[in-house]
Parts: C-alpha cells; sequence; structure tokens
C-alpha cells in the first residue's frame, strides 16, 4: 500500500493484492493512520491492483468509509476490477463508495 496527496488536497490510498483475513488488519489500520495523521478532505481508494476482496476486504472498507466520515472526509473508491465491483455491487455497496452500478462505467479519475 502506498499513499500520496494530490494538487487538490485528496489522498490517494493505492491497495495492491489481496483485501482478506490475512491483510485487512494491516491495511485497516495504514488508512485508519493516515485519515487521522492528514486529514484529507478527500480520500481516494485505488483498487486497480487488488486481485481478491472477501467480506474482510468488504469491511475493512466500510470501516474505512465511516472512519473518514468521522473525520469529515469523503472516501471513495477507484478503478476496481470485475471481480472486486461485483463483490460490492452484490452487497448494495457501489453508491456508498461513489462508484457506477455497472462495472467499467466511469469512476472518479485521479
Amino acid at each position: 500500500m502506498t499513499t500520496r496527496r494530490q494538487a487538490d488536497g485528496a489522498t490517494v490510498v493505492d491497495v495492491r493484492g489481496s483485501l482478506d483475513a490475512a491483510t485487512v488488519d494491516v491495511v485497516r489500520a495504514a488508512l485508519l493512520d493516515v485519515l487521522h495523521r492528514e486529514r484529507p478532505r478527500l480520500m481516494i481508494v485505488d483498487l486497480t491492483f487488488v486481485t481478491f476482496m472477501d467480506s474482510m476486504g468488504i469491511g475493512m472498507l466500510v470501516a474505512g468509509h465511516e472512519a473518514a466520515r468521522d473525520v469529515g472526509a469523503r472516501f471513495l473508491l477507484c478503478n476496481p476490477s470485475e471481480f472486486v465491483h461485483r463483490q460490492l455491487r452484490i452487497t448494495g455497496l457501489t453508491d456508498l463508495f461513489g462508484l457506477p452500478s455497472t462495472a467499467g462505467a466511469q469512476t472518479y479519475r485521479i
């Protein structure tokens, strides 16, 4: 996972690999640290290189969204794979994360 600050003040977090029971604790801790340390107005989680996500990963993203809301930040996801997008669509979370309801449609551009 890497983070970078954009000129517009948004923080982009690039997540790679799997979001599952083996990885979510580390990713959650890192997301929360960035949110509380930097307090961005917008946090964008780029899922381009996420290859797998299970319910633990979904729960971690929801926790990140709630933590962002608590510090007054927007929390958006971008570039999910078809697999990840389907997981979010099935659970009814695409709107929460600023994703279109169909995979491949326009998402937030970074």
